[in-house]
């Protein structure tokens, strides 16, 4: 089960990377704008064994934010109840991303440890504030916390405020323990149903600002659905009710996709007719097609290649 929410995860930041800075700002106290460089770095890290074979470790994510001082991030996604393991996993990662990317000069062995921080999917009265590292050491002792978001202390309203939309796959765990009432309560349904309409209506307007683009917010909707599809298998009615809306949504943005890519094709046809007559500028034909003037340039370029 954990694997889909894994997955879930990895998928909205390896597809729609940008996502996860309000994120990072969230739970780092930083002021990243959006606009900076982010790179990932293999997920798959090899832990030496002494007399047996390497154990793989996969992160679920290992990137560097370039700022005005490049910062490097672990960020774990977890569903299950927090144990000792869970703080010790973390740490055999760092300290292999760390050894990983370390430096050897004159035999000084510099490595950098990642800055890491695990999201709880779900929240337990066992879960923590932080974790906290103590490395003893010959040369002194260093402490530090790792600290822990909370997914189900977010309202739809801190999600949306806040741009943490990478969070929205997963705020359906919020309502989890109420999955008895709402598949046999029609009512109590029908709200939640409401709310998930509210998602995609705000999506939508999102995408009208041009704060996320199409292709983001297909992938919010699509993983949206899987995770539904998941947690609540067991709940007919909630599966059905919410998940019929999602998919709903999904066929919505592919129609949507497909007419408006149709009619990309029919401007571009139109501005190339325009382009051989050569009795307008760039610009007219760029007004007169509703094409941008750089596509209109583009078009013009092709013709004479």
């Amino acid at each position: 089960m954990a694997n889909i929410y894994d997955g879930a995860f990895r998928t909205i930041l390896n597809d729609c990377r940008k996502l996860i800075i309000p994120v990072i700002n969230e739970i780092f106290d930083e002021t990243y704008t959006g606009d900076e460089e982010i790179r990932f770095f293999p997920n798959e890290h090899f832990l030496d064994q002494q007399d047996e074979a390497d154990k793989e470790r996969i992160t679920d994510t290992n990137f560097t934010v370039f700022g005005k001082i490049p910062k490097k991030y672990h960020v774990e996604c977890e569903s299950s109840l927090p144990d000792r393991r869970i703080t010790i996993r973390l740490f055999e990662y760092d300290a292999q991303i760390a050894l990983d990317e370390g430096e050897v000069t004159e035999e000084t062995l510099t490595v950098t440890f990642p800055n890491t921080a695990v999201l709880y999917l779900r929240t337990y009265q066992k879960t923590p504030d932080k974790m906290k590292y103590v490395i003893v050491t010959p040369g002194g002792t260093v402490r530090y916390d790792i600290p822990i978001m909370k997914v189900q202390k977010y309202s739809l309203d801190d999600i949306f405020d806040k741009r943490l939309l990478m969070l929205i796959p997963f705020y359906i765990f919020s309502h989890e323990n109420s999955f008895p009432e709402y598949n046999s309560n029609d009512q109590k349904l029908e709200k939640l149903k409401a709310e998930y309409q509210v998602i995609l209506e705000r999506l939508d307007r999102l995408e009208q600002q041009e704060v996320i683009g199409a292709f983001d917010k297909r992938t919010i909707i699509e993983l949206s659905s899987d995770v539904i599809k998941e947690i609540a298998q067991k709940y007919e009615n909630v599966q059905k009710g919410v998940g019929d809306i999602m998919s709903g949504a999904l066929i919505e943005t592919n129609a949507r996709r497909l007419k408006n890519e149709a009619e990309n094709e029919t401007k571009k046809r139109t501005a190339l007719k325009l382009l051989k007559r050569g009795k307008q500028t760039v610009e007219e034909i760029a007004e007169d097609t509703g094409l941008s003037v750089s596509e209109v340039e583009h078009l013009a370029g092709l013709q004479t290649v």
